[in-house]
């Protein structure tokens, strides 16, 4: 098997990987009323699965994670060269760069650490906030987090994730509404997200930055578990991606010779 195959059987176990997280953080909403965000979740899952589960995670991430800057690079899934597939592959690497430090976070709690409680968007807020032009900047982030949900919500009205999908499955009832409920639920948190960082910015409080889970946490009832329910259908939507999305081969091999060289 070469280096691209590999990538590529790696990059399904990452979007099951994927899946499990959601599927965990939508148990955790609905029937303990706990939000968490997809670090708490890879935390519940190692106290209940241990080293191994760490390490399967851990292996789906990271592959999940190259993927996806590989998508940025190489235009892998082929969004071209005009603004929308330049939006798309910038998406793309942002995303890898997140599921990156995702799958260090269950490497370093295979090795003991324990997982941070502080608020990352509240951190990187007072961060920003801490530069000349701060302001401004966190104002950008919020700009950036409420055009994504906007994005997701606009995948999730026009069903545009099915393209990437094998044909005969892409017409199935289970697969269209899974990918839209999914969609939908994770626009509303990045609008949320986006809102509360906006927050930040406008008042020059750190401590008014959230993400996911505080997002969740700040849901009342029934909009809390209407997202947890569209979480779980996310969950399975990735696991539905993990056997049938159709991934096209990223040039590894190309990639390496062009270092050596």
């Amino acid at each position: 098997m070469d280096a691209s195959k590999g990538l590529t059987l790696a990059t399904r176990i990452g979007f099951a990987t994927r899946g499990a997280l959601y599927l965990v953080i939508a148990y955790l909403i609905v029937r303990t009323g706990k939000a968490e965000d997809t670090s708490g979740a890879i935390a519940y899952l190692g106290e209940g699965g241990g080293q191994i589960l760490l390490a399967v995670m851990a292996i789906g991430l990271f592959a999940y994670g190259i993927w996806r800057l590989s998508d940025a690079i190489f235009d892998a899934e082929r969004h071209g060269t005009d603004k929308k597939g330049m939006a798309e592959r910038v998406g793309a690497g942002a995303s890898g760069a997140i599921h990156l430090f995702l799958g260090w976070q269950a490497v370093s709690l295979m090795q003991g650490a324990s997982s941070s409680s502080g608020s990352g968007a509240q951190e990187g807020a007072q961060t920003a906030l801490d530069l000349p032009g701060g302001t401004v900047l966190v104002l950008i982030g919020a700009l950036v987090l409420l055009g994504v949900g906007l994005f997701q919500l606009r995948k999730a009205w026009k069903a545009s994730f099915l393209c990437h999908l094998e044909g005969r499955v892409a017409q199935k009832a289970w697969a269209q509404w899974s990918g839209r409920a999914g969609y939908a639920a994770r626009g509303l948190v990045f609008l949320v997200t986006g809102y509360f960082l906006a927050q930040a910015g406008f008042q020059q409080e750190a401590s008014e930055a959230g993400g996911m889970e505080q997002a969740l946490g700040w849901l009342d009832n029934p909009w809390d578990v209407i997202v947890g329910l569209g979480f779980a259908a996310f969950g399975v939507f990735s696991l539905i991606e993990a056997r049938y999305r159709v991934l096209h081969d990223v040039p590894v091999d190309e990639a390496v010779q062009r270092v050596v060289r």
